[in-house]
């Protein structure tokens, strides 16, 4: 099993612990969209408490990535609601999951088709 394989195996595990509908396919096509970053401990995790790391979410992902038109307070509330679905207590906020939750969200799932 590679290592790629192996992180989506860990990340599909984690996901269903929170959305048992997780679709599998989508989970992995972003976490290869995140490339070498899902191996540095460091980049592989969003810190919620984080306000830097939160419009890096808001500013790269969900605007350029995803091309999102919606206003800052939208986007802001989205990312809200997918840092508390991952759970306050939860020291592994996974980068790929996070950003699986918000493609779900605002059904941006033709960007990784």
């Amino acid at each position: 099993m590679s290592k790629l394989d192996e992180k989506i195996e860990l990340y599909t595990t984690k996901a269903k612990e929170m959305d048992s509908s997780v679709n599998v396919e989508l989970l992995a096509k972003v976490t290869k969209g995140l490339g070498p970053s899902i191996y540095k401990k460091d980049a592989e995790s969003i810190a919620c408490s984080s306000e830097n790391e939160l419009a890096t979410v808001k500013n790269n992902f969900l605007k350029k990535k995803l091309e999102l038109s919606e206003d800052d307070a939208t986007l802001d509330a989205a990312i809200k609601e997918v840092c508390e679905k991952m759970g306050t207590s939860n020291r592994n906020k996974y980068r790929a999951i996070f950003y699986y939750f918000l493609v779900e969200k605002f059904n941006k799932q033709s960007v990784y088709a």
